[in-house]
């Protein structure tokens, strides 16, 4: 079988020796003789597949007792309204930055439950970089300010972390443990597991404990946080595969040598597919120098005839999923930790290629 190059944006690339050990475990988990999929997930087996997660989680990005780790369901989606439904109902209000997609789609959601304050906005530039904390309009009564440090869709990263008095909550959905980070500077990280942390079914929240039992009374039980900590992420039965997938990528990136380690292997990926781009007189990303994502490279082609025909060739190249996202257009690496620096190569030689076939 010949593994081709994912550039996906998620669901994305899961590192092979995970893959590996999830094939070669399918039929019978450590002499158990059934699938971890077919394991009650209150057998003491599963309990400790779940317990082992959290534990490799907590040692790769140093999250102290302090906070509690969930794991959850309905994707990082559900929880646009779980935020509101648990952090809002003291103040009513919150601020949010929007700098693309995902945050305008947390924005409509918590405008359901309460007044949302758009600090700043950077739709004015088609969401091209990331508004400078001086120009932010900040609210007087925010339970907490929300912004999405890596917007997938349109390859903008914040590089710094906001100083504000209210909660910072984030979305890292495509940028978790890509880099190293100071938990303790955040009061809610919550990602979908499906670009660096598994597949898709599993829903990672973090949150510091003093954040949790002030929930709306109307709050469903199934987006309480409090109840999914009191109830160790399983109030209902979890995404119990998804768990123990995840649990094997904390594994292999412990093996790589954790996040440090990640990141200077991601800054060099980035840094060789921004590099070969700029240079180009074909190819070009529309993304402030400045912003630019280590994980989502999106570029555009100097003619978009030629879109169809680029895609199409580099699928039979074995280099799949560089469409861009619909409502952008053009093309996106997503480049993850399990992409390897052989495939950022081997998208670049066909860059180059195909650009001296065509310009």
């Amino acid at each position: 079988m010949s593994r081709v190059y994912n550039f996906c944006a998620g669901p994305a690339a899961l590192p092979e020796p995970v893959l590996a050990t999830a094939r070669d475990e399918m039929l019978d988990w450590h002499g158990k003789g059934l699938s971890v999929m077919e394991m009650s997930h209150r057998s003491a087996e599963f309990v400790g597949i779940a317990e082992a997660a959290e534990a490799g989680l907590r040692e790769l990005l140093g999250v102290s007792d302090d906070y509690a780790v969930l794991f959850l369901q309905g994707g990082a989606s559900s929880q646009f309204a779980a935020i509101p439904l648990n952090l809002m109902y003291g103040t009513g209000a919150a601020d949010y930055v929007n700098t693309g997609q995902w945050s305008k789609k947390a924005i409509a959601e918590a405008k359901r439950y309460g007044e949302v304050n758009v600090v700043a906005s950077s739709e004015g530039d088609n969401f091209s970089s990331v508004p400078p904390q001086d120009t932010w309009q900040l609210g007087e009564n925010a339970a907490y300010l929300h912004y999405t440090p890596n917007e997938t869709i349109g390859g903008v990263e914040f590089n710094w972390v906001p100083q504000v008095s209210a909660p910072l909550v984030v979305d890292m959905s495509s940028d978790i443990l890509s880099r190293q980070i100071d938990v303790n500077a955040f009061g809610v990280i919550y990602a979908g597991a499906q670009k660096n942390i598994g597949p898709a079914g599993l829903t990672l929240v973090i949150v510091r404990r003093d954040l949790l039992g002030k929930a709306n009374p109307k709050c469903p039980a199934m987006l309480d946080w409090k109840i999914a900590a009191d109830n160790d992420s399983m109030y209902n039965t979890p995404p119990t595969f998804a768990v123990y997938l995840a649990g094997l990528v904390f594994d292999w990136l412990k093996a790589q040598g954790g996040l440090a380690a990640m990141e200077t292997i991601n800054r060099r990926k980035a840094g060789k597919l921004y590099d070969f781009i700029d240079a180009s007189a074909f190819y070009a990303n529309p993304v402030e120098v400045a912003s630019r994502s280590l994980m989502n490279v999106p570029f555009t082609l100097a003619d978009d005839a030629l879109d169809k025909t680029f895609l199409a060739e580099a699928d039979a190249a074995g280099l799949l999923n560089l469409k861009g996202h619909r409502s952008v257009g053009g093309m996106r690496a997503s480049i993850y930790n399990a992409v390897p620096e052989a495939a950022v190569d081997a998208l670049i030689d066909f860059m180059r290629d195909f650009e001296t076939r065509n310009a």
